[in-house]
């Protein structure tokens, strides 16, 4: 899918310098401003003739220093900082190099200007906050669905326009892919998009130059504190997208204490969300009743609007914590334009989210309920499993981990939630990247022992596919199996290497190997499998430990 409109306007590198607040570097500056541009690109890989390349500080190298690979793929100039600047000059490389303060914020800034400022051709919905973003953002595409025919979507899951898609690579992308993707739809007919709007991204000025039609914040819980520090800092990388100028107006969920702050920072129009029965809040709209119900395929709820009137409405998904999801999509869509009837109906009718709360295995006289979720923060750890423990008669089986390479501190956290909230426990790795994966999972295992002093009920598994093929084998009709932490990832990145790996796919093949055994087909082992087993566990169980070639930490 091309990620960039077929046909551009030129826009000389004055105007473009203009907009982006940047002086040109030339050894001819008035040649220099009357280049051409006609894309815009971060990835040097990814230029294209006529394209501007931006050069910024990175996390381990400054991006100047793949100018020159971008000039010989065609870029005719250069935007970036007074550091990238002195590389290029030693580099001797020879195009026009725009120079601009905060590098990028400009490239947004350009990249809007070269691709025809597209997302205020658009009804342009950003959604932002810690949990909870890819299904709201869904939900509102569904809803947006009954105003406009054709409609695009950008997220942690895909990139879509229309019917056509392929695999996100981040939640956000950069801003010239953003401008170029959102001239595309423009180009393709396309009236309406949703997009995520990740914390990294608006740190990074990923979001520059966007006009959003609708700003929304879900909530904002304990994550990426490795990047932003703190809390505080966490919600101000939030809060740029309900600046002035960069949203007409907002919707703020206020079930936490970083809503209502931020609710009472912001300076556009902004509608605010309560959705919490055991903690209501002041706010415009409101939960007044909710039953997760018992089939656990999705729950009902009624709400009240700003002017008294309540309505019925439904999530497709299960859990209090998709009523809170459903609830600020429906009033995100109303404050789109979709009249709210119609986004009432439209979010009720939302197709399955990957990976959240997916349900890939059904309860049956034979196998347990098997669903995928992308909780991998504390928050969304609890919520994820206090909202399938009423729908499991029988054990609540857990199978997680932790990223590498992120937020340490939360690892003993989920470790004890694991112990508290689930029956039994199924310790695997996520992404470990480039730390050792057992040390992510003893960090975890502290936090199991805190609750769960003798460690009953806590099996350790390696790798990953096994896990979710032993979780599944633990599992007896009634029971709920949950694996948590990647949701639709579709790759596992361990010692910085992307392998092809997702937690359905896993499912529907140990679920296709546990079926062909009941057959009496035969199924080997198997193999390069690691198991512990930490402390006691019933015979049953220690039955498919067995068949792991487990060892043993307590009684089996």
């Amino acid at each position: 899918m091309a990620l960039r409109p077929a046909h551009t306007t030129e826009r000389t590198l004055a105007d473009v310098a203009a907009r982006a607040a940047a002086s040109i570097h030339s050894a001819d500056a008035r040649e220099a401003s009357q280049v051409r541009v006609t894309g815009a690109s971060v990835d040097s890989r990814a230029v294209a003739p006529g394209d501007l390349f931006g050069a910024f500080t990175g996390l381990k190298v400054h991006g100047a220093r793949f100018a020159a690979q971008a000039v010989a793929a065609g870029a005719v100039a250069v935007l970036t900082d007074a550091a990238g600047l002195a590389e290029l000059e030693s580099a001797g490389v020879d195009v026009p190099v725009l120079v601009a303060a905060d590098a990028r914020m400009a490239m947004g800034e350009a990249a809007a200007l070269i691709y025809g400022d597209p997302s205020a051709d658009l009804t342009f919905v950003g959604v932002t906050g810690t949990n909870g973003k890819t299904t709201t953002a869904y939900f509102i595409d569904n809803a947006l669905a009954s105003v406009h025919d054709r409609r695009g979507i950008m997220g942690t899951v895909e990139l879509r326009i229309g019917d056509e898609a392929i695999e996100s690579p981040r939640t956000t992308v950069e801003a010239p892919v953003l401008h170029g993707l959102l001239a595309r739809m423009r180009e393709e007919g396309v009236s309406a998009a949703v997009t995520e709007v990740s914390s990294h991204a608006a740190a990074l000025e990923r979001i520059g130059g966007v006009n959003f039609s609708v700003a929304v914040f879900t909530n904002l819980q304990w994550d990426h504190l490795d990047f932003h520090g703190t809390m505080e800092d966490y919600l101000a990388a939030k809060a740029k997208l309900f600046a002035p100028g960069r949203a007409q107006r907002g919707v703020i969920n206020v079930d936490d204490e970083w809503g209502r702050k931020l609710a009472s920072q912001v300076q556009i129009p902004c509608e605010t969300v309560s959705t919490h029965l055991d903690d209501p809040q002041p706010a415009d709209w409101a939960v007044t009743w909710a039953d997760i119900g018992l089939d656990g395929v999705g729950s009902q709820f009624r709400f009240r609007a700003p002017d008294g009137t309540e309505y019925d409405a439904q999530s497709p998904l299960p859990g209090l914590v998709n009523v809170s999801n459903a609830l600020v999509a429906i009033v995100a869509a109303h404050a789109a334009g979709v009249p709210l009837t119609e986004a009432i109906d439209g979010v009720a009718t939302a197709h399955e989210v990957p990976g959240r709360m997916e349900r890939v295995v059904e309860r049956s006289e034979a196998d347990p309920l098997a669903i995928v979720d992308y909780a991998h923060t504390p928050d969304a750890l609890t919520l994820a499993l206090q909202g399938v423990r009423p729908i499991t008669p029988g054990r609540l089986i857990l199978i997680f981990g932790s990223d590498g390479d992120r937020d340490q501190g939360k690892r003993p956290v989920m470790g004890a939630i694991a112990a508290s909230l689930a029956d039994v426990i199924v310790l695997t790795d996520e992404n470990p990247r480039s730390e050792e994966p057992a040390a992510i999972r003893a960090a975890i295992r502290e936090g199991i022992a805190q609750e769960r002093p003798d460690l009953h009920d806590v099996h350790e598994v390696d790798p990953r596919v096994a896990a979710v093929e032993y979780g599944l084998r633990l599992g007896r009709p009634g029971d709920t199996v949950i694996v948590t932490g990647k949701g639709h990832e579709p790759t596992q990145e361990i010692a910085g290497v992307f392998h092809r790996y997702n937690d359905r796919d896993a499912y529907l093949g140990a679920h296709g190997r546990i079926t062909a055994e009941r057959s009496g087909e035969a199924v080997a082992p198997a193999t390069g499998v690691t198991v512990h087993v930490h402390g006691p566990i019933n015979e049953a169980d220690a039955r498919v430990a067995a068949r792991f070639n487990a060892t043993s930490g307590g009684q089996q």
